[in-house]
């Protein structure tokens, strides 16, 4: 099964025992990146039927459509699938700046010599 999930053209995505992959979401006209999450099955299945990017919330257990309640959303463009099958790099139009914050991607601050500053 190694060998079909690693080179074949079957989509078996391989969750972990939570259930979950972890997604990488970038800007599709820019490539910037924009956040992290995890989605198990039900999320994945509602991104790709409604074309809005859907997570599993680890905090709410719950499915999470990202613009749900600020109308931010992230538009499907494209989803690539690493070689092992247990992450995904999305592709998405944001309607709005990614982050709960304002800030247009959850990666706004830097690590330097100990502490955070912008980006």
């Amino acid at each position: 099964m190694s060998d079909e999930r690693e080179t074949g053209s079957v989509f078996d995505p391989k969750f972990d025992d939570s259930g979950l992959l972890s997604a990488v979401v970038t800007n599709a006209e820019n490539g910037a990146l924009l956040m992290v999450g995890y989605m198990d099955q039900e999320a994945l299945d509602a991104t790709l039927a409604t074309g809005k990017v859907h997570f599993h919330s680890r905090s709410r257990d719950r499915l999470w459509m990202k613009g749900e309640s600020s109308g931010h959303f992230l538009n499907l463009v494209e989803i690539l699938v690493d070689c092992d099958q247990d992450a995904l790099l999305i592709k998405a139009k944001p309607d709005g700046p990614t982050c709960h914050t304002g800030a247009q991607s959850c990666f706004y601050r830097r690590l330097v010599d100990g502490k955070l500053v912008p980006a």
